[in-house]
């Protein structure tokens, strides 16, 4: 205890082991941690935090248009600044309690704008070398799935929480409540607001389409449990879940920024959209494959009871 108050600990900023990638459990959470020390001193927002980060990695984007190894090398050290930044703002937000869905919506609109800005400097680029026009399709295909992984890892990682840390340590979002609150903000009131909701409530929308077998289970356990999971089933879905997290971590950022820097230190940039279409889409449809069947198989054992 520090001051009558639970002291702050690396570990107590972090969501949950089990879903820790290893280069944000040994890199990036560090640093985020200290620049969330400092935020915290300094009384900036996570919000503001998250803002600051989309600049930093807009500015990354644009370094890569460059066939120049200098620039490129600025825009990584950027890119990593950025990811920093994007680590300190939940960390801060865990630190302050200052939670909000408008954070969540923003933290995952900061990355789709980094590599918006990414995707169109490395088309131009290829323009530049040669390519015509037609690599803005091969860009825009590549982004859509990058969209997809991301999202999905987002949405597992979540519900593996809820079985971990119960309703109040996960962001796992529900499609009624959703609609619910939409339904009350007013679009002369509410404009901006109102706005981000429904782009958000479309994101969630495709989340819930795309996991059938999940969705039954989480319908069975409201109506068999409500917000009471029993510890046999959190045991028991941790166990078959976690394995899983791995994959989860690889469709996020890290194994794709990877990807990403060695196609520009070797001057091949096409060949990030080739890695992000092929390795990164497969390990996407075994991930949902073997999640939708653990759901499935927790569906026919609930059923049962």
């Amino acid at each position: 205890m520090e001051n009558g108050k639970e002291k702050i600990t690396l570990r107590s900023t972090l969501k949950s082991m089990d879903t820790e990638e290893t280069i944000d459990l040994w890199f990036y959470r560090p640093i985020g941690y200290v620049w969330a020390l400092l935020f915290r001193r300094l009384g900036i927002s996570p919000n503001a935090v998250t803002i600051a980060s989309i600049f930093i990695g807009i500015a990354a984007g644009i370094l890569f248009y460059f066939d120049n190894l200098m620039y490129n090398v600025a825009g990584m050290l950027l890119l990593i600044w950025a990811n920093s930044f994007d680590s300190a703002d939940g960390q801060l937000a865990r630190m302050t309690g200052k939670y909000s869905r408008l954070g969540r919506i923003l933290d995952g609109l900061s990355g789709d704008l980094w590599f918006i800005t990414i995707y169109i400097a490395l088309c131009l680029r290829l323009m530049n070398e040669g390519w015509n026009v037609s690599v803005f399709a091969l860009g825009a295909i590549a982004g859509y799935f990058h969209a997809q992984q991301a999202s999905m890892a987002d949405y597992y990682r979540n519900f593996h929480l809820f079985f971990v840390k119960g309703k109040s340590g996960s962001e796992l979002e529900d499609m009624s409540q959703l609609e619910q609150n939409f339904k009350k903000l007013t679009w002369k009131k509410d404009f901006m607001t109102k706005l981000v909701q429904f782009f958000y409530i479309g994101y969630t929308r495709t989340q819930e389409r795309l996991t059938p077998n999940m969705q039954e289970l989480r319908s069975i356990i409201r109506s068999k449990y409500g917000d009471n999971v029993p510890e046999w089933l959190r045991v028991q879905f941790r166990a078959k879940s976690l394995p899983l997290m791995k994959y989860t971590n690889m469709l996020s950022f890290n194994t794709r920024v990877i990807a990403l820097f060695i196609s520009l230190f070797l001057d091949e940039v096409w060949l990030y959209f080739v890695f992000e279409l092929t390795v990164l889409n497969i390990m996407l449809i075994y991930m949902r494959m073997r999640h939708e069947k653990i759901c499935d198989d927790f569906v026919k054992k609930l059923t049962a009871l």
